[in-house]
């Protein structure tokens, strides 16, 4: 992989929403995972809930055996959740707000307010060598405090850009732009190592690829839905495409 390639990191949370609606094991989302890895996706994505409204124990279970790409295991900051991070030791473990009464995550995680508790809660998943991504919006004081904590990535939530751009807010979704390449910049010059993710379709993607500040997209939903149009493979290949395209 080139110093300067944007790595695609494909969620697969949504294949299990699919298979839980009636039960049973079909669609699987670890040969999703590995469809996705054969598409050209750099690292699988996947988000236990505590609910386990999509993914499942067993699930991340089946990855950490299958995948031989990198798996970002996407958990809330509780003890259930680390002490499952601990026992798997996946690549990375990205800190994510949740809410039971959300339908997907709304936002970025409050680090400022919990920066002492973080800390302490990141620490050991560090020691046993994951990489620690905090999931956050582009602001400014949640960026210094992930840094603070010693979080080694931070993941910048695309989600209110995508919802302009959908929405026809031209004006409020240049705004959104251009508060992500600045705090991409900034978080870059902490030394943090920039992902972004959330929201991001075909039509938004290359926009965010193109900062070079940032070294990994996060993209689920939009390719899950994708690919019942189109299959998941050539999914992939053209959000793989685009991607590269803007990175020119």
């Amino acid at each position: 992989m080139t110093q300067n390639k944007l790595r695609l990191g494909v969620n697969i949370d949504h294949v299990a929403t699919v298979r839980n609606a009636r039960g049973g094991a079909y669609p699987d989302p670890i040969r999703a995972a590995k469809l996705a890895e054969e598409a050209g996706a750099d690292g699988i994505t996947a988000h236990l809930r505590e609910d386990r409204r999509h993914i499942t124990d067993a699930d991340i279970d089946g990855l950490m055996e299958a995948l031989t790409v990198p798996l970002n295991f996407e958990m809330a900051a509780t003890e259930e959740m680390q002490k499952i991070a601990l026992r798997h030791k996946p690549h990375a473990v990205c800190i994510v707000p949740e809410k039971r009464e959300e339908r997907t995550t709304e936002g970025g995680l409050e680090v400022a307010r919990e920066e002492n508790r973080l800390a302490h809660y990141i620490a050991p998943l560090r020691d046993a060598g994951c990489r620690v991504s905090i999931f956050i919006a582009a602001d400014k004081k949640q960026i210094e405090a992930a840094h603070r904590i010693g979080a080694e990535v931070i993941e910048l939530h695309t989600g209110a850009y995508c919802d302009y751009h959908a929405e026809g807010k031209a004006e409020d979704c240049d705004r959104e732009l251009e508060a992500l390449r600045e705090m991409s910049v900034f978080a870059h010059s902490l030394g943090l190592e920039v992902h972004a993710g959330h929201g991001l379709t075909y039509e938004t993607v290359k926009p965010v690829a193109a900062f070079p500040e940032v070294k990994e997209l996060n993209i689920g939903h939009f390719l899950i839905g994708e690919a019942m149009f189109r299959g998941l493979t050539p999914a992939v290949q053209e959000m793989r495409r685009l991607m590269d395209d803007a990175r020119g």
